[in-house]
């Protein structure tokens, strides 16, 4: 149980969940990233070393930059359709959790 808790809190970061779905379309250099995601290239570069740690995200080089692309594409985009099939079923409940919704204490 321990391992899936670590790999669920992987996918607890917004900027995480949001590479994820564009590595999910294909191939993207950081620059692409910060981009699509409106995020500072320091902040997307952390969370794809925390993903390539966790082994979810896989680098190569390409000239100066560094491409990424999921390691495990269809077994992700399994977990992410899964994941939007029990927000479609649970509606707003996650959210509104007093403990790990928008409002709750542990996500702060």
């Amino acid at each position: 149980m321990e391992a899936a808790a670590c790999l669920f809190h992987g996918f607890s970061e917004p900027a995480r969940l949001g590479i994820l779905r564009h590595l999910a379309l294909g191939e993207h250099r950081v620059v692409d990233l910060t981009q699509h995601l409106g995020l500072a290239q320091s902040t997307v570069s952390q969370h794809l070393a925390c993903l390539r740690d966790c082994g979810l995200v896989d680098s190569r080089p390409q000239g100066r930059a560094s491409v990424y692309s999921l390691s495990h594409p269809e077994a992700t985009l399994e977990l992410l359709a899964a994941a939007e099939r029990l927000l479609g079923l649970t509606g707003d409940a996650v959210v509104l959790c007093p403990v790990y919704g928008v409002d709750g204490s542990a996500a702060s």
